[in-house]
């Protein structure tokens, strides 16, 4: 990952899907058409079978077995796996049993149909279950959660979906691929000349195009979590959808955005997600994981660790793609 320097603009499609936006760019414009066919493919995979919001979607059908036995899908296990190795990466901090804290803060649909107001008052927080009551074997795909346990596997199940995507679309294709879901973004095949630019967000929801900070990333992946952008009133109080588990409650404001690099998105919006919620105590955290990050304070201030570049200025090309914070829908 180096700062940004010029590069021609690959072909591209951007377009929304799971409550955020979807970007694809391929190095072969020739490739666009078969690269997006695989991309709305796992899009629909992931939403049919990871969705919280569908009441026909498999994780809600397993939510409501929660106390009882069941088998999953080969796509379902392989998203628990994710969510279970971000859990086991993080110490907990990410954890897929907040479902319940979640619904409980108002975030219960998607969130286009949050109420932006909501006059109720918040119920008292209770820490999530905790992934290590998750009783699954892999091997036979039989997994039995807690009693009154609710997964939500949004997170990193995006972040899986984007690994997915661009490896199985540089397979296809067999060019450079680039597939961009809301703050989560994976890379796979040859990369442009100069790498991959990325727009970098951090206060809003978009990028600054005349000059915000920028990277360019020639492999692997990035992801951005962030508290700014995904965010509701309920009660009086100002909410937002990272959730610390041991809490209950939104994680504390200390960090308004991090982005980080990793050889897969999951790892990287592991990461990122984990350093939200651990807040003063990140940066020992992140400095552990040898990965490089960027973390944007709520005053403005940026720390860099594990060797991420000094940010670029220079301004970002037409649709270039960006991280952004879009989490879940």
């Amino acid at each position: 990952m180096t700062t940004c320097p010029s590069a021609p603009v690959p072909a591209r499609i951007i377009f929304p899907a799971l409550g955020t936006t979807a970007a694809l760019l391929v190095t072969d414009p020739g490739a666009l058409p078969a690269a997006e066919a695989v991309l709305r493919a796992e899009l629909a995979a992931v939403d049919r079978t990871c969705s919280r919001f569908r009441p026909d979607s498999e994780l809600s059908r397993v939510n409501l077995n929660a106390g009882v036995t069941t088998t999953v899908s080969d796509y379902f296990a392989e998203a628990l796996e994710a969510a279970l190795r971000a859990a086991r990466l993080t110490d907990g901090a990410v954890d897929p049993t907040v479902g319940r804290a979640v619904i409980a803060l108002g975030y219960d649909r998607t969130f286009a149909s949050v109420r932006p107001e909501d006059a109720r008052p918040v119920p008292v927080a209770r820490p999530a279950p905790g992934w290590r009551h998750i009783a699954f074997d892999p091997r036979a795909r039989r997994l039995r959660l807690p009693a009154d346990t609710r997964l939500d596997l949004g997170a990193t199940a995006k972040a899986l979906a984007a690994d997915r995507a661009a490896r199985q679309a540089a397979a296809m294709t067999g060019c450079g691929v680039l597939v961009s879901l809301g703050g989560d973004l994976s890379t796979a095949g040859p990369a442009p000349e100069g790498g991959w630019r990325i727009a970098l967000a951090d206060d809003h929801a978009h990028p600054d195009p005349q000059g915000g900070a920028a990277v360019a990333v020639t492999g692997g992946a990035l992801a951005t979590s962030g508290i700014r952008v995904r965010t509701w009133r309920r009660g009086g109080r100002v909410l937002h959808h990272i959730v610390d588990p041991a809490t209950g409650e939104p994680a504390a404001p200390v960090w308004r955005t991090v982005s980080v690099a990793a050889a897969a998105c999951v790892d990287a919006n592991a990461v990122s997600t984990a350093a939200i919620v651990l807040g003063e105590r990140a940066l020992h955290w992140v400095r552990g994981t040898a990965l490089p990050a960027r973390l944007t304070g709520l005053d403005g201030t940026v720390v860099r660790l594990g060797g991420w570049p000094a940010d670029s200025h220079a301004p970002t090309p037409p649709g270039a793609p960006a991280t952004g914070t879009g989490g879940p829908r």
